[in-house]
C-alpha cells in the first residue's frame, strides 16, 4: 500500500471471473530422471555436476522426482484450487541433441502430464525454454551462434505438433536475461561463460530464437483454436539511490541493458540507441542482421512479467570503490555489460532468505509503467513468491506467515493495479513445490508445497492453504497472523 491508498487492510478485494490463479515450476528443477527414456544432459547437468559451481554439489539428478509423481502433483494442484499450471519443456527430454527427431518418450510424459491437467480441470500453461538448453548445442557455441536460435524454432514446432490440440497458453522464453547475462556474462548460471561480449550475443540470439519460435508456433498450432502466445521476462524494477544526474544515469543503464534489451526488439522492432551506446566499447553489434529486430517483434497475445524485488543503484565516482550487491550470486564478472561504473545496494527493511527485499510497491509501479508503456497488450505475472527458513512442526506441519504475507501483499499490488486500469489476466505463484533452487541447490525453499528430500513426501505449507482458499473464491482476504 502506500499512503495514498487508504482502504483498510481488511477489506476484501475481488478479482474478476476468469482470472487464473496458478502456480509455477520448471522442469530441471523438479523433474529429476535425468537419464531416463532417452533424456540427455543439458547445460544445466553439466553444471551442476562441475565441483564448486552448485552449493554442496547439489544437482538435479531426482529433484523432487516429478517425472514419477506428476499425478500426485497434479491432484496437490487440485486440491489447492489452481486453475492454471505453468511448468516448462526439457529440450533435452524431447530432442536430445538439440537438433533432428523427437524422442516419443520424452513427448509421451508432458502428453500424459497434459491429459493429467486437463482432466484436473486445471490448464495447462507451457513455457518452452526455462534455462537447460541441450548440452549439444552449447558445444557448439551455444546461444552465441546465431543456429541455436534457429534450432530453438524448430524445437518450438516439435512441442506444438505434439500437444498443441490441447495446450492454449505458450510462452517461448523464461528470463533471457538471466540465460544471456547469468550464464554467459557472470557464469553464476549455466553454462558458466564470463564473456560480455558472448553474453550480448546470446541476448540478441535469445530475441531472435524468440521470434523464430513464436512463427513457428503459429506455424504448427491448429487453426480455430483460440492460442494465446507470450513471452516471460524478469523485468527489473530499477531505482536511483538518490535523485542525483549520475545516480538517474545509473538507472538509464541498468534499464537498458536488464529491459529493454528485450522489450525493444520483441515490441518494438529496434534495440534502444542508448544500449548500443553503452555497449560500443565492447561489440560493434554485427551479429545483428538485417530483419532480425523485426523477426523478434512478432505480435503477442500477453506479456509474462516475473517480479521478486526492486533494484537500487547510484552512480560510482571516479576512485571510489564499487559495492556490488545486485541480488544474482557472488561472482567477480558482472552480469551488467555496459554499466561498469554502476553499484547495486541493499534496500532497507524486511528481506526473504534469498537477501531480496520485500517491496509489493515496486510491483505495482512495474505494472502501471509496463502498462503505459505498451498499450492494449494485457499482462500476467508468471512468477511472485519469496524463499524462507521453513520449519517443520512436531506434527510435521509447516506454518509459514511469512510466505503467505509476502503473496498477500503482492496480489494486493496486482489487484490495486487492474482498479488502475492495468489489463492483468493471472498470477502465477513460484513455485508449487520446493525444489532446486539453481546455484543454491536445494538450500532455498519457495514453494507453497514442502518436499522432504529424503522421501520425497509433499506437504502444502499452510501459505498454500491460505492460497487455495483466494483462488477458489477470487477474493483477496488476510491471511492468518501468527
Amino acid at each position: 500500500m502506500t499512503a495514498s491508498d487508504t482502504r483498510p487492510l481488511t477489506a476484501v478485494r475481488s478479482f474478476p471471473p476468469g482470472f487464473l490463479w496458478g502456480a509455477a515450476t520448471a522442469a530441471y528443477q523438479i523433474e529429476g530422471a535425468a537419464a531416463e527414456d532417452g533424456r540427455t544432459p543439458s547445460i544445466w547437468d553439466t553444471f551442476s555436476h562441475t565441483p564448486g559451481r552448485v552449493f554442496e554439489g547439489h544437482t538435479g539428478d531426482v529433484a523432487v522426482d516429478h517425472y514419477h509423481r506428476f499425478r500426485e502433483d497434479v491432484a496437490l494442484m487440485s486440491e489447492l484450487g489452481l486453475n492454471s499450471y505453468r511448468f516448462s519443456v526439457s529440450w533435452s527430454r524431447v530432442q536430445p541433441t538439440g537438433r533432428g527427431p523427437a524422442v516419443q518418450k520424452g513427448l509421451d510424459f508432458y502428453r500424459a502430464l497434459v491429459d493429467e491437467l486437463l482432466a484436473a480441470g486445471i490448464e495447462p500453461a507451457l513455457t518452452l525454454y526455462h534455462w537447460d538448453l541441450p548440452q549439444e548445442l552449447e558445444d557448439a557455441g551455444g546461444w552465441p551462434e546465431r543456429s541455436t536460435a534457429e534450432r530453438f524454432a524448430e524445437y518450438a514446432g516439435i512441442v506444438a505438433d505434439a500437444v498443441g490440440d490441447r495446450v492454449s497458453r505458450w510462452t517461448t522464453l523464461n528470463e533471457p536475461w538471466c540465460s544471456a547475462f547469468l550464464g554467459y556474462g557472470s557464469g553464476v548460471h549455466a553454462p558458466g561463460r564470463t564473456d560480455p561480449v558472448a553474453a550480448l550475443r546470446a541476448a540478441h540470439h535469445l530475441n531472435l530464437g524468440h521470434g523464430l519460435a513464436v512463427r513457428a508456433l503459429r506455424a504448427a498450432l491448429p487453426a480455430g483454436r483460440p492460442q494465446q502466445l507470450s513471452v516471460s521476462l524478469n523485468l527489473h524494477e530499477v531505482r536511483p539511490l538518490t535523485g542525483s544526474a549520475g545516480d538517474l544515469d545509473a538507472v538509464r543503464r541498468i534499464d537498458a541493458v536488464g529491459n529493454r534489451i528485450w522489450l525493444g526488439p520483441m515490441l518494438e522492432g529496434a534495440y534502444p540507441e542508448d544500449l548500443l551506446a553503452d555497449t560500443a566499447h565492447l561489440t560493434d553489434w554485427s551479429f545483428v542482421r538485417d530483419g532480425d529486430t523485426a523477426t523478434a517483434k512478432q505480435p503477442l497475445d500477453l506479456l509474462a512479467v516475473n517480479y521478486y524485488a526492486p533494484t537500487l543503484v547510484s552512480e560510482v565516482a571516479e576512485g571510489a570503490e564499487k559495492p556490488q550487491d545486485d541480488g544474482h550470486g557472488d561472482s567477480e564478472h558482472s552480469p551488467w555489460p555496459g554499466a561498469d561504473r554502476v553499484a547495486f545496494h541493499r534496500a532497507p527493511g524486511e528481506r526473504t532468505a534469498m537477501g531480496w527485499p520485500v517491496d509489493a510497491g515496486a510491483l505495482y509501479d512495474l505494472l502501471k509503467r509496463v502498462s503505459a508503456a505498451y498499450p492494449g497488450l494485457p499482462l500476467v505475472i508468471s512468477e511472485n513468491g519469496a524463499a524462507y527458513e521453513d520449519v517443520v512442526g512436531p506434527d510435521g506441519s509447516v506454518h509459514d506467515p511469512e510466505r503467505a504475507a509476502y503473496v498477500h501483499a503482492h496480489l494486493e499490488a496486482v489487484h490495486r493495479a487492474m482498479a488502475d486500469g492495468v489489463d492483468v489476466r493471472g498470477y502465477f505463484l513460484w513455485s508449487l513445490l520446493d525444489n532446486f533452487e539453481w546455484a543454491y541447490g536445494y538450500a532455498k525453499r519457495f514453494g507453497a508445497v514442502r518436499v522432504d528430500y529424503d522421501t520425497l513426501e509433499r506437504t502444502p505449507k499452510s501459505s498454500a492453504r491460505w492460497y487455495a482458499r483466494v483462488a477458489r473464491s477470487g477474493e483477496l482476504t488476510a491471511p492468518d497472523a501468527g
